[in-house]
Parts: structure tokens; sequence; C-alpha cells
């Protein structure tokens, strides 16, 4: 029986995303509002947009091959391209999740 609300790719991508702690922090790259953009095309390719907490981030390496790993591990993916950028800049204010601001205290 196939649900009405059928999840995409895209949405299974985040959720595995999800996993991806910051060790910094201790919240996930998607509440911290890291992932900018999931795209994917008609192939089932994924390209990632997504940013770091700073340039000069120490887990930065780590972060990104962690997020690499979720969205291979997401059934139904082909390729994969992560594209970090840093424009905007991360600003917790902005990108981070209600949830995840309140566990940052800043809520």
């Amino acid at each position: 029986m196939q649900s009405d609300i059928e999840i995409t790719l895209a949405d299974k991508v985040r959720r595995n995303l999800r996993r991806v702690i910051d060790p910094e922090i201790g919240i996930n790259i998607v509440d911290l509002g890291l992932i900018y953009d999931v795209d994917v095309n008609e192939e089932n390719d994924v390209q990632l947009l997504m940013t770091l907490t700073a340039p000069n981030c120490p887990y930065g390496d780590m972060i990104l091959m962690e997020s690499e790993f979720a969205v291979r591990s997401t059934e139904g993916v082909n390729l994969i391209q992560i594209n970090l950028t840093f424009d905007p800049p991360w600003n917790p204010e902005i990108h981070v999740s209600d949830e995840a601001k309140y566990q940052m205290g800043i809520l």
C-alpha cells in the first residue's frame, strides 16, 4: 500500500545526514543548518551544497567524509557530488533550527 505522502530521495538523504554530528557542538549538521541544498536529478545523482561552522573548522574533513558516507548509504542514490561553500557564511541566528538553538542555549 502506497502512502499519500511520498518521501523523496532528497528527504531520505537529509534524514541520513541527521546522523552526522558536529563533534564540537554535539548537534547534527542538518539542524545546525550546514546543509544548504540537496539536489537530486532524474538519474538519482545527488549534489549536496553545504558549509561548515567556520572555514578553519578542525573537524571539517571528518564532517565532509561522514556526510559523503551518509549520502552514499541512502538507498537509491547513484553518484554524489559535495560542494563546500562559505557564501553565505554560516550564522547560528539564521541557519540553526529552533530545536538546535534550544539545545545550544540561544533560544
